[in-house]
């Protein structure tokens, strides 16, 4: 990576013509990221490229994880497009916390290697990755139970939003937020939190719309980004179930993407970015995110659309983090308290 050249793309998207979200911090995020978890299909060199190609069509949102051991990568493209000429206040870059690092001390040891790995001196935004501690090895299967799991504490959680709270102190992260939480999990942590979460990263998708938590994050002005926005295609296989469905195949969708002449996926992402969330759709090929930025800037779905695509959600969820399981659970939806109830207290 280290030997690319960065040049702006005569196709791409102007940065300035991609709407933006406004953070509680007064901070401005663009209103479509590039994901870069991999999914086990793609090799990190891979994803590096992408990202550097993203920014050169318009990209400034970069959306990272420790976890997709990548970061070290990535970072030589930030930095050759930061060489190249882009300002680095223009990007805004996300990493996470993994969730073996939530213990004393440790967040900080997280950010420090992902500042490192990114090449950066500062991120603009850090999440907490999942709301518990609960590892699981690469490529085990999603019957897999590591048995020192366990269910979500909140009294745990806050020592570790304690941790990022002290990141922004120390001008180290703009901006701090959670991911994979529930309603009541966030209740708790509003309550009790110093700094409240910026934003919210949950899966969301037109099959998935998770209205109730949507709402909630933005009555409490906690930005909602998106990850599967599509429905993740390329998802890991252990992800998948039978009963799960196809947003890109839904008569709706497919209906609205004919008239506008453009790929189904494109549908699902103007409808996220009108709708008002923060999609992180990840692709390494270029005609695809290139597509990606350009549907949030031009032919916006009309308002009978959006109506229509409000009445196609199937609640089903993709990602329903089976391995996180702790060995007293029952099964997947404890991980998300869709009885409005912490499971496991």
């Amino acid at each position: 990576m280290s030997d690319s050249t960065f040049a702006i793309a005569p196709d791409g998207v102007n940065p300035s013509v991609v709407p933006q979200r406004t953070l509680h911090t007064g901070a401005k995020i663009p209103s479509v990221g590039i994901g870069t978890f991999g999914s086990d299909r793609f090799s990190a060199e891979e994803v590096a490229t992408a990202v550097l190609g993203a920014i050169s069509v318009g990209y400034r949102h970069i959306d990272c994880a420790s976890i997709y051991g990548n970061e070290h990568l990535i970072g030589e493209s930030l930095r050759t497009a930061i060489q190249g000429g882009i300002k680095r206040e223009e990007l805004f870059v996300t990493s996470k916390v993994w969730n073996n690092m939530h213990g004393e001390g440790d967040v900080l040891l997280s950010l420090a290697k992902s500042l490192k790995d990114l090449k950066l001196d500062y991120l603009d935004l850090f999440l907490v990755h999942w709301p518990f501690p609960n590892h699981h090895d690469q490529g085990v299967s999603v019957d897999s139970r590591d048995p020192h799991a366990v269910p979500y504490i909140h009294e745990d959680f806050m020592k570790t939003w304690r941790q990022m709270e002290r990141l922004v102190d120390m001008g180290l992260v703009k901006a701090i937020g959670t991911s994979n939480v529930s309603i009541a999990k966030l209740k708790l942590i509003l309550r009790d939190a110093r700094i409240k979460p910026a934003v919210n990263e949950m899966e969301l998708h037109p099959h998935f719309q998770q209205p109730e938590l949507f709402q909630f994050c933005v009555d409490n002005k906690i930005v909602p980004i998106g990850f599967c926005p599509i429905g993740s295609p390329t998802r890991p296989d252990r992800d998948k179930t039978d009963t799960d469905t196809v947003d890109i195949q839904d008569p709706v969708i497919v209906k609205i993407a004919q008239r506008l002449g453009v790929h189904p996926a494109v549908v699902c992402l103007k409808w996220a970015v009108q709708r008002g969330q923060v999609p992180i759709p990840f692709s390494i090929h270029r005609s695809e995110y290139l597509s990606n930025l350009k549907c949030s800037t031009e032919n916006l779905l009309t308002d009978a659309e959006m109506k229509e695509l409000a009445g196609i959600d199937r609640k089903c969820r993709l990602i329903k983090g089976q391995v996180f399981l702790w060995t007293t659970a029952k099964d997947w939806p404890d991980l998300w308290d869709e009885d409005g109830h912490i499971a496991g207290l």
